[in-house]
């Protein structure tokens, strides 16, 4: 009797081993993330799109960012019922799982950046989705608490647990206009981040939850902003900011913005992460010595409390989609010498 018991738990042990062994954990965050998002990969190569690198070698894009350029990390974009036109890069959350897995595999990091929305959510615009547009303020919460949990485990479903969420994208004023348009109600901006943040953690507690704005030289809207939040009783984890200067402001730029994240961290005790740069693809060289220059400073920002710096789409090809030409990519598919400022 006791020799099969022993052997009973024997193979229990052998059958647990080869369970866990099939199971994908959630890779720990890099100290210091440098990221792109690459959000517009999937559309493009359907499009026909396919890169190479600067000896003119054609390889997977998401290959040339991390092995090329040090780029350890994916920020991807999510939409409620975005219109089908991929080319656009209106990612579902199927599509973007999809994205999420494929970055993983190549040992990259994953932040996701929720648009509460059907199409862009920026300063200018934070449009309910068509299916919310008539809901009450509490079906609002619910859903985006619903919709949040559904983004989390549609992502896990494909073995991928995000580091980081964004909830919102460039919430300046607010989100999910007019209920939580800042200007009208900071309490209920606070309650739809509330929602979103409660979401993520119901489904994974090391996910880091981030408040995003633009313009992150900005002291005065961060102090209104981010200080209405958190005296509205908002939770989350990171601050997350934007900068996109000119080849002549950058440095100025910079400087600012290391002094608003400071400012921040004193003021609230809450990391940063730059979560979108960029510079025209034609300013190669001024772009390599900002995303140096930015990406030395925020790493050096004392407590450990500069979390990452991630490049807007850079590989983009010069007017992509309607006329970005903020990329790191020259149209004949080879790289600019931008995102050498990424390699240490």
């Amino acid at each position: 009797m006791w020799k099969k018991s022993m052997l009973l738990l024997l193979l229990c042990v052998v059958l647990v081993t080869v369970h866990l062994s099939g199971l994908q954990p959630a890779q720990a965050a890099p100290s210091f993330a440098k990221g792109a998002d690459i959000s517009w990969v999937p559309g493009m190569e359907a499009q026909g799109y396919v890169w190479r690198d600067k000896n003119g070698v054609q390889r997977d894009i998401l290959d040339i960012l991390k092995n090329d350029y040090q780029i350890n990390s994916a920020r991807i974009r999510v939409w409620v019922n975005p219109s089908n036109d991929y080319g656009n890069g209106y990612l579902t959350v199927d599509r973007a799982a999809a994205l999420a897995k494929r970055a993983k595999d190549k040992g990259m990091s994953i932040m996701l950046t929720l648009h509460y929305s059907d199409s862009w959510a920026d300063p200018g615009k934070q449009n309910k989705p068509a299916a919310w547009a008539n809901y009450s303020f509490q079906q609002l919460m619910d859903a985006v608490y619903n919709w949040t949990r559904y983004v989390m485990t549609t992502m896990q479903s494909k073995g991928v647990t995000p580091d980081w969420v964004q909830i919102g994208n460039e919430t300046n004023n607010g989100m999910l206009w007019n209920d939580g348009k800042a200007t009208n109600s900071m309490r209920n901006y606070a309650w739809l981040v509330n929602s979103g943040h409660n979401a993520v953690k119901s489904v994974s507690s090391s996910t880091k939850t981030i408040v995003h704005l633009a313009n992150g030289y900005d002291n005065g809207l961060f102090q209104w902003n981010i200080g209405g939040l958190i005296s509205n009783g908002a939770n989350f984890d990171i601050i997350g900011m934007s900068l996109y200067p000119s080849a002549s402001d950058w440095s100025a730029k910079v400087n600012q913005t290391i002094s608003n994240a400071n400012n921040m961290i004193a003021s609230y005790g809450k990391p940063i992460i730059i979560t979108e740069i960029g510079m025209d693809y034609n300013q190669a060289t001024a772009a390599k010595s900002f995303i140096t220059d930015i990406k030395n400073k925020v790493r050096s920002i004392s407590g450990g409390k500069g979390q990452g710096v991630f490049y807007w789409e850079p590989q983009a090809t010069p007017g992509y989609n309607g006329g970005y030409s903020k990329g790191a990519w020259n149209s004949n598919m080879r790289p600019t010498i931008a995102l050498e400022g990424f390699i240490n």
